[in-house]
């Protein structure tokens, strides 16, 4: 069973509880011992623990981390989420694709992890500290089938097209991305073969751009970790991916060097992950499942179409009226609707914006009426709420998680919250650990039973969570879908 750490006392004595474990119970040994045994204080963990937030770096692409149908997906997001939630905290993910900007930015504490599938080698182990592996993997050669090969008659005709050999490598010349270990590889290899190869680094694109090159006939040749190969081959069947250039190694994550009690916990979590359901689904979902072919092509995936819903040239209109970002706008209606017109709540609420009847009537609209319609009267609902704060909160990101939380919860519950902010010395006018507290908690007595509230019950969790969910989301959105 897992246990989620919600504060940094427990997880002391969890890990204290792994040290005692791990020391021998031989009398004469404990008394021979001079000095106390002083476990190392991890910072790294200490910082997540107390800030409540995950802060992880991964690459985008279709294998690690992408949006489909507003939603974030990719087989590293889901395994850190899954940590995130383990230590009871918040993820925020970093895209970087290069692992020299990784390891300054957990240097510089800007991030707590490096999540991009890496391979552990002798020289990165001088750098960082690596979790026990995730998966295994082998480099891959990327080269294009021979033109016409779904005509040749037979398997044996397509494969003396094919380079199958490393020693073949001699002479040519592949593509790689910049600061990956494909490039010490191959150059062992060109020691190994007696003949040079010639490496042509890539500082801007990203291992699938590579592939997508090559698909295209652009380059000849390019390396692949292999999962991610894999996943590649199903969407660009003119690719071959069956020519390892490397041993099997081990992919893991990677902390910043010392953080002894944060790798202890990845590797706690780990070990009891890899034996659960989730573990072994998650890994079909993205290396196995046919299925992932139709994703890669929908317009609504982030990497090949960009898209987030059937509605987006509606949305990025309409949130000029507003001034918001149009993702932001976007992560709300998805929150509400998962962009699904003919929507409908338990309490009356219809439509891609959830609009109550008696609001929408306000606004000129009903369950029939258009997309379009619907998206417009939203967003004259957001502007009038948006009017309510204007002179109260000058901070336009401020003021937009007040109105996103009236949204929901009506704005009355809002105010009552502020009130109790204001009454118990916090900052009526910052929701972080301010006004978001006083709405959470307005389900229990001593707050919508207090004598500044003037609208009594409130289940604030539900506004609570709506507000972070569409700024989590917004942020991936942020990420990997241009403004």
């Amino acid at each position: 069973m897992l246990y989620k750490f919600t504060n940094i006392s427990l997880l002391s004595t969890f890990l204290i509880l792994i040290f005692l474990s791990c020391t021998s119970s031989n009398e004469e040994k404990v008394e021979s011992v001079k000095e106390p045994m002083i476990v190392p204080k991890d910072v790294v963990l200490e910082r997540i623990l107390t800030n409540g937030k995950l802060i992880a770096t991964t690459d985008y692409n279709s294998t690690n981390y992408y949006v489909y149908r507003g939603e974030p997906l990719g087989y590293q997001y889901e395994l850190l989420k899954s940590f995130a939630d383990f230590l009871g905290v918040k993820l925020e993910i970093k895209i970087i694709n290069d692992l020299e900007v990784s390891l300054n930015c957990i240097n510089e504490k800007e991030c707590d992890m490096i999540a991009l599938g890496l391979t552990i080698t002798k020289e990165r182990l001088e750098y960082v500290d690596f979790s026990n592996p995730l998966i295994q993997t082998r480099q891959m050669l990327v080269q294009r089938k021979p033109e016409k090969w779904r005509k040749m008659a037979t398997m044996d005709e397509i494969e003396s097209k094919l380079l199958r050999n490393t020693l073949d490598l001699a002479g040519k010349t592949i593509h790689i991305q910049k600061n990956t270990i494909f490039e010490s590889r191959l150059q062992t290899l060109s020691n190994e073969i007696g003949s040079d190869i010639i490496i042509v680094e890539h500082p801007e694109a990203t291992v699938e751009e590579l592939i997508d090159m090559v698909d295209k006939g652009e380059i000849e040749f390019t390396i692949s970790d292999e999962y991610i190969a894999l996943v590649n081959q199903k969407y660009f069947p003119d690719i071959d991916t069956k020519t390892p250039v490397s041993f099997p190694q081990n992919v893991a994550w990677a902390v910043k060097k010392g953080s002894t009690e944060l790798l202890d916990t990845i590797n706690y979590w780990l070990e009891n992950f890899k034996q659960t359901r989730t573990s072994a689904y998650l890994y079909n979902k993205y290396f196995r499942n046919s299925r992932s072919i139709n994703y890669a092509r929908s317009e609504y995936h982030s990497v090949s179409g960009g898209k987030i819903s059937p509605y987006d040239k509606i949305i990025k209109k309409q949130s000029e009226v507003i001034d918001w970002d149009w993702r932001l706008l976007a992560s709300l209606i998805y929150q509400e609707s998962r962009f699904y017109p003919d929507a409908k709540s338990w309490v009356g609420a219809f439509g891609l914006m959830q609009l109550m009847p008696h609001t929408a009537q306000k606004y000129g609209v009903d369950s029939l009426s258009p997309p379009e319609d619907q998206i417009k009267a939203g967003v004259k609902f957001i502007k009038l709420l948006d009017k309510q704060f204007l002179n109260k909160i000058e901070d336009k990101e401020e003021r937009t998680k007040f109105v996103l939380a009236s949204y929901n919860a009506g704005i009355a519950h809002v105010y009552d919250a502020r009130r109790l902010a204001e009454k118990y010395d916090k900052d009526p006018n910052l929701w972080n650990e301010n006004v978001d507290f006083y709405l959470l908690n307005k389900s229990k007595p001593e707050f919508y039973q207090d004598s500044v509230v003037k609208y009594g019950y409130c289940r604030g969790s539900e506004p609570y969570n709506f507000v972070y969910d569409i700024l989590e989301r917004f942020h991936h959105y942020q990420n990997t879908i241009v403004q």
